[in-house]
């Protein structure tokens, strides 16, 4: 916190989650308020997603040639324009599933450019022996507003329309862009070759690292399942079993508070072997899975939400410092995009599998299902012996490497 540009960084990280905490509210209204149903924001959120998952490679690639400050300005204000035409389509009255789902494209594929590049900022502005307590403060913004964020949503949603809340995420976004601008970060040194041979150059980088493919092949199943069972069928047993959204608003409310939890444990614990921490950890998500598909009394669903959070942020800052840590920072885009490609490539196929199994299977065991498959896959990537060898780096900023 002593970094004048590192405050920068956050700052920016602050004010961009008060507007993402509001969106998904904001445009979920702002769809059924044109008469939109389940089909039209599936669509709405389809569009967002896709131009993400295309374009990440290329994102990665630009992110190790190019000022990583310069593409998050651009990405961001890229987002916030998008976010801007909502609102005006909104605002007036004009807003259609098809406008709204090319402001959605536009804004997936912003997204895509903004994750590689902001995964090495901290690279640039910590010593590595700080980065796990960086990458911790980053999550504090977001986690603190994902409480909250949703119920103030809400309520402006509610009181004044969706219009407004989305107007705030815009005008977040460009007050994102311009703080981040202001880093002035030094691009990459360019390979001299181009983009083709840039993304042969990061694959045989990725290949030849077995904690990091076999890690991003165990969270292609992990993520697949995680999504397809809290996101999809989570709100559907708590109609069917519980207290309805009720319920389903107290769960994701202790899921949040985990995440919190959970980041406030990275500032004070600093394990030495952070890649089985990672693993080990993020094994947590399927205890509110298991505890749905086995109806287990409220009080036990929330607890496992907590412990799910915890576990899961952990993961996450963990998952970031060892990224940081091991791979060159020319390097940092492209493996983290590969990565990233990689965890969400499967999670279509898995909604397409549940709505499948959904007809021959009750909800609640293709949970227990979800749940056998993260546990499957996290025993699977603890058999690959690098994650015990990985190391978190010392005070001289050494990281040790299998």
């Amino acid at each position: 916190m002593r970094i004048p540009a590192f405050r920068r960084f956050l700052l920016a990280h602050l004010v961009s989650a008060t507007g993402s905490a509001m969106a998904p509210v904001a445009l979920a209204f702002a769809v059924i308020g044109h008469g939109g149903g389940a089909q039209s924001l599936g669509i709405v959120l389809t569009a967002n997603t896709v131009p993400t998952l295309v374009l990440l490679l290329l994102g990665g690639v630009l992110a190790d040639r190019m000022s990583r400050s310069r593409i998050l300005f651009l990405g961001n204000l890229g987002a916030g324009l998008a976010q801007a035409a909502v609102c005006v389509l909104v605002a007036t009255g004009t807003a259609t599933t098809l406008a709204i789902s090319v402001c959605a494209c536009l804004s997936g594929a912003s997204a895509a450019f903004i994750a590689p590049a902001a995964q090495g900022i901290a690279t640039r502005l910590v010593a590595k022996e700080q980065l796990q307590q960086a990458n911790a403060l980053v999550r504090v913004p977001g986690n603190a507003v994902r409480i909250v964020g949703p119920v103030v949503g809400g309520f402006v949603v509610a009181l004044a329309g969706p219009a407004w809340a989305l107007g705030w995420d815009a005008s977040t976004f460009a007050v994102a862009a311009l703080l981040l601008l202001g880093l002035r970060l030094s691009g990459g040194v360019p390979s001299g070759g181009g983009v083709v041979s840039d993304l042969r150059a990061g694959w045989a980088g990725f290949r030849s690292r077995s904690w990091l493919w076999s890690y991003t092949v165990a969270g292609t199943a992990v993520v697949a399942a995680w999504l397809a069972g809290f996101q999809l069928l989570g709100p559907l047993v708590a109609a069917d079993s519980y207290a309805g959204a009720r319920s389903w608003g107290l769960v994701q409310g202790a899921f949040a508070a985990g995440l919190l939890a959970g980041t406030f444990l990275c500032l004070a614990w600093k394990p030495r072997r952070l890649m089985l921490v990672c693993v080990a950890t993020g094994a947590g998500i399927l205890l509110p899975l298991a505890a749905l598909g086995l109806e287990l009394p409220v009080v036990c669903v929330l607890l496992a939400a907590v412990v799910a959070g915890i576990g899961l942020d952990v993961a996450i800052v963990s998952w970031s410092t060892v990224m940081q840590q091991q791979v060159p920072d020319q390097e940092l885009g492209r493996l983290g995009a590969f990565n990233a490609v990689g965890e969400r490539a499967a999670i279509p196929l898995a909604y397409l599998l549940v709505a499948v199994a959904s007809k021959h299977w009750t909800s609640q065991h293709i949970l227990l299902v979800c749940a056998a498959v993260i546990l499957a896959a996290t025993l699977a990537n603890a058999c690959v012996r690098d994650v015990y060898r990985i190391r978190a780096a010392d005070r001289g900023g050494r990281a040790h490497r299998p």
